[in-house]
């Protein structure tokens, strides 16, 4: 079955009916990604100047349903149902529910959650906040919110007094930022939507575009009719990857006519990225002793540590090499081969690369690969992370970070007449470690899944329990609001496609995606409904509550005019955000500067650097033994993130359920499995820590040799929080050594 195709288009009709949104929808997702429409509230993927007529993915058109359904949860629910009974809701179930409409407060006495005013809600909160230690309290942020609202709830945590801004970029692109930052100076990519034209080869390393983002796969498909050659690592055969049917092509679907995605396909094993990488190199490195192909003069002119970098090439094993990564030598060299002979080359990957224990290095090792030839500043050439959520990349443009160095404190003292707290806050495993350890009095969430989407999942739930607030900023009931705090508070929230109606008018927000552009979006469905307040109105409300009043500061102001909250972007970043408000609606988006992208080079040396890897060994502190194997998780074709739109996954042929292990044959035959058998999951990381998910169908699937693969987020028990990247502290979602064991035993 190739992505896209038919399969797309009866997804989307599938979730339309289930949502009762056909007549709804089917006039919004017109709209979706143009440049006078609204941005996609999935994926971060960009959106092109001359968009498709319907430039949406069966993913968008799901997440477009998931929020304009006609479904909503009012006060009575909670009559109904305790938190108590919704713990045992699957994560479907919950959000499957709809819209929530009222603002709430849990209620010890009844285990559910009331009704409560939104001026009573704000003053309690601030009352709270105003009574505990700053540097105790954390302001998390998914990665869906507006830069107007990201802006603002930056301030409020600033303003409180702390830095702990930790964001869903922690879980899944940290790694990115720091390996990008330190080699070549921006902690993003470098390659735009034009590229794409002009490139003449393209890699591609542990990203599953057929489900994750899509509308890429226009790009690919105009790519491999040009003859592009395009790279495949990743541990799956991901059907995005391999062929693609165009829902946009009337021929295409009318014939079955597929797109032949990848020309060459490796598997490569669950961590063994940077020594497949490292095999490239060392091919590379070979072909150009017999003739050149390093760009000799870019590499004297534009980089540093070279010759360390070939050093350890040359000395690396052709044994390790084959071992760590899972390829042959001969597949290594053969996509050398093309690598060789191209003028400009692209690396595209996600998540595959950078939730790993050495993410940082995998980074890094791709960066090298690419600087070898002079593959990075060149039309058609260079690297190109492909984020998730659709604003996680411009919330930290405008300030959600937990890094003080990367916040322009001194320019918010001045505009604002405050002191910036300069101590560095908290990310994401330093706020699960201050949960476990009691120590964290108060969570503000705006937007997200927390407790479902981190690790260590049973001690997160247990100790969560016991911090004295919690405040979740909301659309849909899910886990964390019902594994809550000792006061809760959940407050639903405006969605990104409806109108947001403010005292000056109806308003837009803006959003920035993957390749760094910067798009305005409208909303255009009705409120579901009129008692919900916009993500900006409820930061204001929270900030107006539980700080001092301050004369350079109008929070209502900012709330009747978006535009307003825009001003003060473009004050606090003017080479970024010039004019933001007049060029906001630019098609294709307005581009950040990017420095690398014009070989200016913004790190310590003052280049590029290639760097020198501290090892080839893909997971070294997971105690792995003769019986352990190494799982990798991964995402369905009915889910994004910790949203579960369906228990199915079409492309994997797995219908009715998530709690299945996918294994190779070989794997299967020496365990004494068949098809269908129950398992147990038991992590082997050896620290006097039970980790086990139960209960899993095993499925034979085309794995490397002892490798398996589960869903996230049914397999986060099995991660130890402290299993990750180093420097960027991603979890190591992509590589868990675990232990088989059937149904019914334990060892």
């Amino acid at each position: 079955m190739p992505a896209g195709g038919w399969g797309s288009v009866r997804d989307v009709a599938t979730i339309l009916l289930h949502q009762d949104t056909v007549a709804k929808d089917s006039t919004l997702l017109p709209r979706q990604n143009k440049p006078d429409g609204y941005a996609c509230a999935s994926c971060a993927w960009a959106k092109p100047a001359h968009p498709h007529p319907f430039e949406f993915c069966s993913s968008g058109a799901k997440a477009t349903a998931w929020e304009t359904t006609s479904r909503t949860i009012g006060a009575d629910f909670f009559e109904r149902h305790t938190l108590t009974e919704l713990e045992s809701w699957s994560d479907h179930q919950l959000e499957d529910q709809g819209r929530l409409t009222v603002p709430l407060r849990w209620d010890p006495a009844t285990d559910t959650y009331r009704e409560i005013g939104w001026d009573t809600a704000f003053a309690e909160i601030g009352a709270a906040l105003r009574g505990f230690e700053r540097e105790q309290v954390v302001f998390y942020a998914s990665g869906r919110a507006s830069l107007e609202t990201s802006y603002m709830f930056q301030l409020l945590a600033r303003m409180y007094g702390n830095n702990n801004l930790p964001d869903s970029s922690n879980m899944c692109h940290e790694s990115t930022s720091v390996g990008l930052q330190k080699t070549i100076g921006v902690g993003v990519g470098t390659i735009g939507l034009p590229d794409f034209e002009r490139t003449d080869c393209i890699f591609f390393f542990g990203q599953n575009v057929g489900v994750n983002s899509p509308r890429m796969l226009h790009q690919l498909q105009a790519a491999r009719r040009r003859g592009v050659p395009v790279i495949t690592f990743n541990p799956l055969r991901e059907r995005g990857l391999v062929s693609f049917t165009n829902p946009q092509s009337p021929l295409e679907m009318l014939t079955g006519h597929e797109t032949v995605i990848s020309t060459q396909y490796h598997q490569v094993r669950p961590a063994g990225d940077t020594a497949a990488i490292m095999g490239l190199c060392k091919a590379i490195l070979a072909a150009d002793a017999s003739a050149p192909v390093l760009d000799r003069d870019f590499i004297a002119e534009h980089t540093h540590g070279f010759e360390a970098f070939a050093q350890a090439v040359r000395s690396s094993e052709w044994s390790e090499i084959e071992r760590e990564s899972g390829l042959t030598r001969g597949a290594l060299e053969g996509a050398a081969e093309v690598w060789c002979r191209s003028r400009a080359v692209m690396a595209v990957y996600g998540m595959g690369l950078t939730q790993h224990r050495n993410g940082v290095q995998n980074v890094a090792m791709l960066v090298n690969l690419l600087l070898l030839g002079g593959h990075i500043g060149r039309p058609g050439a260079g690297i190109c992370p492909v984020r998730g959520h659709s604003n996680v990349q411009g919330q930290r443009t405008v300030g959600i970070t937990e890094k003080p160095e990367l916040a322009p404190l001194d320019k918010l003292k001045e505009q604002y007449g405050f002191e910036p707290p300069r101590k560095p806050g908290m990310n994401t495993v330093d706020a699960c470690e201050a949960i476990l350890a009691r120590k964290l009095q108060a969570f503000i969430g705006l937007g997200g899944n927390f407790v479902r989407a981190v690790p260590e999942t049973v001690m997160m739930e247990a100790a969560w329990r016991g911090i004295p607030l919690t405040v979740q900023i909301a659309t849909k009931l899910n886990r964390t609001h019902v594994i809550h705090g000792k006061a809760a508070y959940l407050l639903p929230c405006l969605g990104r496609i409806e109108t947001d109606r403010q005292a000056s008018g109806e308003q837009a927000v803006t959003v920035e995606d993957s390749t760094a552009c910067m798009h305005g979006s409208r909303g255009m469905a009705e409120p579901a409904a009129a008692t919900l307040l916009s993500e900006p109105a409820i930061v204001a409300g929270i900030a107006k509550a539980t700080l001092d009043a301050n004369p350079k500061l109008d929070w209502d102001a900012w709330v009747a005019d978006y535009a307003t909250v825009r001003d003060a972007i473009e004050a606090t970043y003017p080479d970024i955000f010039k004019d933001f408000n007049a060029r906001m609606w630019t098609p294709g988006g307005f581009r950040k500067p990017l420095a690398a992208a014009e070989r200016k080079w913004e790190t310590e040396s003052g280049k590029a650097n290639f760097t020198v890897p501290e090892n080839l060994l893909g997971d070294p502190d997971m105690h792995a033994t003769a019986q352990s194997l190494r799982l990798f998780t991964i995402r369905s074709d009915g889910q994004f993130n910790t949203t579960i739109y369906s228990y199915d996954d079409r492309f994997r042929g797995v219908h009715g359920s998530r709690m299945v292990l996918f294994m190779a044959p070989g794997d299967m035959a020496r365990l004494a499995l068949r098809e269908g058998d129950m398992v147990n999951l038991r992590a082997a990381a050896q620290d006097g820590v039970e980790r086990r998910v139960d209960g899993l169908a095993v499925v034979p699937y085309d794995v490397p040799a002892g490798c398996i693969a589960g869903y996230y987020p049914e397999c986060n028990p099995l991660i130890p929080l402290w299993h990750h990247a180093k420097e960027s502290k991603v979890p190591a979602a992509k590589a868990i050594d675990v232990i088989v064991e059937r149904a019914g035993s334990q060892s």
